[in-house]
This record gives C-alpha cells, structure tokens and sequence, in this order.
C-alpha cells in the first residue's frame, strides 16, 4: 500500500469535522493537579447494589487485573489521534467488583477539583471502555491524566476526564461539569454531537 493509499485510509476512519493528528496535543481546563499517592483514592458509590462505597487506595487500584485497548482519540476541538494503545483498568473491571444497583442508568465520573462527566451506563459498560494509566504502554505524563484517566473511545474526549477519583451510579441523569456549559449531553463523534443546542428530545436531562 501506498503513502496516498495509507493515508487515504486512516481518514476514512476519521470522523465528521475532525483531521488527523499525528502528536498528542495538551488540553485541560484548570491547573494539573499534583499526584499525592498516600492521600490518592479511587472510589464507587451512589446506587451502588450493596448500597455501599468501593474504594481502592493507589497501591490497590494498581494491582487491579490490566487491560490494554487499540482505540482512536477523538477531540471536539476536531482533532483525532488514531490507534492508540489504552493500558490499565477496564471500566467492566469496577462494574464487576462493584456492581451498580439493578435501576441503574448513568453514571457521574469524578475527577480531581470537582470536575464530573455524565455518561449512559450502556456507554460506560462499553467493551473498550477503560481507566487508562498507559498510554502505548508508558505510563501517563502528569499533563495527559496521570495516574489515570477515563478513556471512552466511541464518544468525545471530554467525556473521558483525565485524574479521575471516582464513579457514581445514578437512577436518573444529570449533567457533568462541561455538559452543564453547553456541550452535547451523550458526545457521540460519528454524529457530531458537539454541542447542547443540537440534543434532540431523550438525549439528556433538562437544564
């Protein structure tokens, strides 16, 4: 295969309205917060089936079985980073060893300062969802989400923040911190779900 034909084919992967990127591009809103191992916890709570909280210290958390992903990365600021491996804790993992109750729906991801991000449990049960540490397997650089971050590779990437605490299971939907400023409630690429003013009835809670 060619360099035409080889490039022609990565953008055939590519979804509406995004362009290739070949490096990994920096963006976050905030300061990095810095990575405190002995204070760091990683926990599941809310709906929960037994109706208490799951936490996992880091040493802990490390130890959970590791999974790799081959999945693409794509950003609403329109770019895409394509066939990158994702290491570290596959999002089944948690739901397995903390089941969320059977009225289950959506679940608020938590991350450091606050920062939350809503998602359909269907979404988040997603095979290649996944808690990544690694990314081609070096470990995260403090900027990129380290010492883990959500990856969701079939929604945009704000949907998958980066020092991520937590999981709350929820009975009913409510929006996440960016889907509270305007972005599209689900986040779907391939249907360029970018923004809240393009939600078609069902696609989230009222504001």
């Amino acid at each position: 295969m060619g360099q035409s034909e080889s490039r022609e084919g990565e953008l055939a992967k590519l979804p509406p309205g995004q362009r290739l990127q070949r490096g990994w591009p920096v963006t976050h809103y905030g300061p990095v917060p810095k990575f405190r191992p002995e204070r760091w916890e990683f926990r599941v709570f809310g709906a929960t089936a037994d109706g208490d909280k799951h936490c996992w210290t880091h040493e802990e958390f490390s130890a959970l079985p590791y999974s790799t992903v081959v999945a693409d990365l794509h950003c609403v600021t329109k770019f895409s980073m394509l066939g990158a491996e994702w290491g570290g804790v596959s999002a089944l993992e948690i739901v397995e060893l903390a089941p969320p109750a059977p009225d289950v729906t959506h679940v608020m991801v938590w991350a450091e300062y606050g920062f939350s991000s809503n998602l359909r449990l269907t979404d988040f049960m997603a095979e290649t969802t996944i808690f990544a540490t690694h990314k081609d397997g070096e470990p995260l650089t403090a900027e990129h989400g380290f010492p883990a971050r959500l990856v969701v590779p079939h929604l945009y990437a704000w949907k998958g923040p980066k020092w991520v605490r937590g999981v709350e299971y929820m009975t009913a939907d409510r929006r996440g911190f960016w889907e509270e400023r305007g972005y599209h409630n689900v986040g779907d690429p391939w249907a360029e779900q970018r923004y809240s003013y393009q939600e078609e009835p069902g696609d989230g809670p009222e504001f």
